[in-house]
């Protein structure tokens, strides 16, 4: 774990973005957990990284330029080397990063090496913006409260740390958006077996045309719900949305 997680920089006394480095050998997919992450406060996008090498030898350049990156996004299929095998070489380099894996493996072995090796968190392909922004959520938790602690800590302080990397943090919805609301609108996207459009959701909710599209537009665009055009209906297009079943 890396030294003073939340340490300020100039002078606001902000805590610092955590730096990561995504892991990916598929663009189109680094790209998208990119995009993701750059959507999430507390984080920075250090790089992204094709291969094993790679990201070994950007991660031994940010350390010894003294910008070390704090946080891998690690895939576990990489062309040149497994993402475990990168893993233990990090320890063995001692350079002090945490890894989140992020594979479609669900082989109970890969599971329990990641543990071994340090794996912080495990995200599962595919999943959603939410569940990839509650991972996180987590571990920036997790860190905060890591670097709130004196160096001598006591058995508490640390069982606190650690639970907060098992209990889901609440990601926060934009403002305007309602809980109850958005829980209502994804029951029912869950229960169609065709799209929903924001008119259709409208007459099934009793909400307004406006609220409606919003709360689809929210669940597109966190990657919970598909979104398309709908042809074929008379006057101004419209789009429709259907539940991302994984």
């Amino acid at each position: 774990m890396p030294d003073d997680p939340t340490a300020p920089t100039g002078s606001t006394g902000e805590p610092r973005p955590i730096r990561v480095l995504i892991v990916e050998d598929e663009p189109l997919t680094a790209e998208a957990h990119a995009a993701y992450l750059l959507r999430l406060p507390g984080f920075e996008l250090a790089g992204t990284a094709g291969t094993g090498q790679s990201a070994l030898r950007q991660l031994t350049v940010a350390a010894a330029a003294g910008t070390p990156v704090e946080l891998v996004l690690m895939d576990m299929n990489l062309p040149d080397l497994h993402g475990l095998d990168v893993s233990r070489r990090l320890r063995a380099a001692k350079l002090d990063c945490d890894i989140i894996a992020i594979t479609a493996m669900r082989d109970l072995q890969v599971v329990r090496g990641a543990i071994s090796a340090g794996v912080v968190q495990y995200l599962i392909k595919p999943f959603t913006y939410a569940t990839f922004a509650q991972k996180l959520t987590t571990y920036r938790e997790f860190r905060r409260q890591l670097g709130e602690r004196s160096r001598v800590t006591s058995q508490a302080d640390v069982d606190q740390a650690f639970n907060s990397l098992r209990t889901p943090t609440p990601v926060t919805l934009p403002k305007g958006l309602a809980e109850g609301t958005l829980a209502s609108v994804t029951e029912l996207l869950k229960s169609r077996s065709t799209p929903v459009s924001a008119t259709e959701l409208t007459d099934a909710l009793g909400i307004s045309r406006v609220t409606a599209r919003r709360y689809l537009e929210h669940l597109a665009d966190d990657g919970s719900a598909l979104r398309s055009p709908r042809y074929g209906t008379p006057g101004r297009p419209e789009n429709e949305y259907t539940w991302r079943r994984e």
